[in-house]
């Protein structure tokens, strides 16, 4: 056990007693600290925090399943949220894919936690903050620095109770010109790690040369993706692919046991890396593991909650999370295995092609071959003879991001995995740069 707060068990346990045999149960405690720091044109201009607890409860009565939260933990306020519940249940339908509670099981021994980034100060986020703008003098900088200091509990009426912990932080920010800018982003479970200055000169560097940017003709180019382009690619492959839902209903592109991607892609679904952020265990109880999705190359697992695993006639992995009886489960830690290829390299070896910085406004247009539209953003810069040539105006893209991993398309992975953004979020991905052979661009900016 690590050393989650008491008092949240005990407030489950007090759940659970509060429902006692009129539905089968389970509860859970998120709790911690969240705390955020803004800017915007080089300046804080704000500083918030939120500490507390949040009670979510799922009940059945004899297969007829409701669900809720709240944040009112006072005695009578929680013995009227679950009187409602309990009665709430009673007249829902019968959940016919109703998987039961989990049963009890070891959960791995996580502890992603820094106590000094949970407990981090307006100060300590203002010094990184403040390493961001100084890296780009005469510009303008806005973003924001986060931490996170979270615990959570989970006890069903089956005797499973499970705790954990984890930290985050992220400084996420970008430079600006009159006429540009450029966008930098760093996370990991320690503040201390985070470069600010490297992260800072990096965003002051692509809005630096992106100032007299130029149209290019829409088609296909060779590409270097930065690890946030790339996470994006990934979030959406893992949301409409490996989601079990998705497969189980025949809206997934995983074919398993196929060779659908590069031989170079290796995608895992990891908590229990020592980098990764998260507990060991998901919100319906069950323990999280180590499930590889694409071995080099060759799709295969999907995730799934105990709802897809019973249609499956499988086990669940691990990948309950909340609304996944709606919207289906979801990986919660991606690691992309690296290459051992740099960026410079990449580059190098393009003899007219683009750099990416950033994606935007993603959205899939046909989740089953994963054609997705989007645009580039703070940073797109043309690659002619192996060298940086110029900054290139915005541009759509209409690709299919399954088509942009097969197999042969894949030219190189760079050695530069870390934590990046992505459409759906930070702390998701951990992702390397990636050299692609094609990549559809269709329009400028405005279509």
């Amino acid at each position: 056990m690590t050393a989650v707060s008491a008092h949240r068990m005990d407030l489950a346990e007090r759940v659970l007693e509060m429902v006692g045999d009129r539905a089968e149960a389970e509860v859970r405690v998120n709790g911690g600290n969240l705390s955020l720091t803004r800017f915007a044109n080089s300046f804080i201009h704000q500083n918030v925090g939120d500490e507390g607890d949040a009670v979510s409860v799922r009940l059945a009565v004899g297969g007829r399943v409701t669900s809720g939260s709240t944040t009112n933990l006072d005695d009578a306020a929680l013995t009227r949220f679950v009187d409602g519940l309990v009665e709430s249940a009673k007249v829902q339908p019968v959940d016919e894919d109703w998987p039961g509670l989990a049963a009890p099981a070891d959960t791995p021994g996580l502890d992603h936690y820094d106590p000094a980034t949970a407990n981090a100060s307006p100060q300590q986020r203002a010094e990184l903050v403040s390493r961001f703008v100084n890296a780009g003098p005469g510009m303008r900088a806005a973003g924001y620095c986060q931490t996170i200091g979270g615990e959570v509990v989970f006890a069903n009426s089956n005797g499973v109770r499970h705790e954990g912990r984890y930290t985050q932080a992220v400084l996420d920010g970008i430079h600006q010109t009159d006429s540009s800018a450029g966008s930098g982003h760093a996370a990991g479970t320690r503040l201390a790690d985070l470069d600010a200055d490297a992260v800072g000169e990096l965003a002051a560097s692509r809005a630096r040369d992106s100032r007299d940017s130029y149209d290019i003709k829409p088609g296909e180019y060779e590409v270097v993706l930065s690890p946030e382009c790339v996470g994006t690619v990934g979030v959406f492959l893992a949301a409409y692919g490996f989601n079990g839902k998705s497969y189980l209903e025949g809206q997934s592109f995983a074919e398993l046991g196929s060779q659908q991607f590069d031989e170079r892609i290796t995608l895992v679904d990891d908590v229990t890396d020592p980098r990764a952020m998260g507990v060991g265990f998901d919100a319906e109880g069950t323990p999280h593991r180590r499930l590889v999705l694409i071995e080099k190359g060759v799709t295969e697992n999907v995730v799934h909650d105990r709802r897809t695993a019973k249609k499956a006639g499988t086990e669940s992995t691990g990948n309950g999370g909340p609304g996944s009886d709606v919207y289906g489960p979801y990986p919660s830690q991606l690691f992309l295995e690296e290459g051992d290829t740099t960026v410079e390299e990449m580059i190098g070896a393009v003899d007219r092609g683009l750099y990416i910085a950033t994606f935007n406004y993603c959205r899939a247009l046909e989740p089953k071959t994963m054609a997705v539209t989007g645009l580039t953003r703070n940073g797109t810069f043309m690659i002619e003879n192996g060298e940086i040539t110029g900054a290139v105006s915005g541009l759509r893209f209409t690709q299919s991001f399954l088509k942009a991993l097969e197999p042969g398309n894949v030219l190189a992975v760079g050695n530069d995995a870390r934590f990046a953004d992505s459409e759906f979020g930070a702390g998701f991905m951990h992702v390397p740069s990636l050299r692609l052979g094609a990549w559809n661009f269709t329009g400028g900016a405005e279509g």
